[in-house]
């Protein structure tokens, strides 16, 4: 099967807020970021059957970048399930049991905890990533930005979120899964203007996340939303921006950055092939 460097950025399958992305290279390599919740694993197979042309495909790598369930869920149904997927490596930097129980006062360790069952049929795979760590899978690059600061006790899951930056076709993808505004403060702190992106997924859903001074240091021409409609249009029933979510905030930001191209999971899948026209 002929192979070319793509994103794949799968949508939601239930009314549940996700992240889900394929990242496929001209050699043939494909890579998982997150994947989404329980109800988002079947529709990840099928698009990874249809990326590898096989009825069993391969991940060479898998990232999961935080354990909140939106995110690990796919995984752990797809291995629990013993779904006909290889898994070559896995990759993580997930705080304890202990921390996520101390200092998460809403769902305490209720999800990390449901990654516990499936550990020791991914024992052989799974590593811990570490800030600093570069992978090299085929063509495409993974330079670990970011992983869990214990001293970010206010947001726990958000804040141990791994930032991941891809390069690929000589363009650069920059993972911020669900990181929240310490670790914001504190990525930009590290890194500056060195963000710079030309795509970013916007941090933890696209409200609430890393504040505007962070996505100016990236300064992205384009943007992945993991937005579903009610979340998008901040609206629960009650009409537009009428919730409590920061989405229109940060809309806003970014139409004021001048950024063109948006993707967004309440449109369904989007598949950009490499370099991507952004002008």
């Amino acid at each position: 099967m002929k192979h070319e460097n793509r994103i794949h950025f799968l949508t939601h399958k239930t009314h549940e807020w996700m992240l889900s992305f394929i990242i496929e290279t001209a050699d043939g390599k494909i890579i998982v970021i997150d994947g989404g919740t329980a109800g988002d694993a079947e529709h990840l197979l099928d698009n990874l059957k249809a990326v590898t042309g096989s009825d069993t495909p391969t991940v060479d790598v898998w990232f999961l970048t935080h354990p909140h369930l939106d995110h690990t869920g796919a995984l752990i149904q797809l291995v629990s399930t013993d779904a006909p997927v290889i898994i070559k490596q896995i990759y993580h930097h997930f705080p304890s049991r202990q921390f996520l129980a101390k200092y998460d006062v809403n769902i305490g360790a209720t999800h990390i905890d449901k990654f516990y069952p499936i550990r020791a049929k991914i024992a052989d795979v799974l590593e811990f990533a570490t800030q600093g760590d570069t992978y090299q899978v085929g063509e495409a690059k993974f330079d670990i930005l970011y992983t869990h600061d214990a001293s970010f006790t206010e947001e726990a899951y958000n804040d141990s979120s791994m930032v991941i930056r891809i390069t690929l076709a000589g363009q650069k993808l920059l993972i911020l899964a669900d990181l929240a505004k310490s670790g914001g403060k504190k990525l930009l702190a590290m890194y500056g203007d060195e963000l710079k992106s030309d795509f970013v997924q916007m941090s933890h859903h696209g409200q609430g996340g890393v504040r505007r001074d962070v996505y100016e240091a990236v300064a992205p021409k384009c943007c992945f939303w993991c937005a579903t409609q009610q979340l998008w249009d901040n609206d629960v029933g009650l009409g537009f921006n009428t919730h409590g979510w920061k989405t229109i905030e940060t809309r806003t930001w970014m139409e004021e950055m001048g950024v063109k191209h948006h993707f967004i999971i309440k449109d369904g899948d989007a598949h950009l092939t490499l370099p991507y026209d952004l002008d």
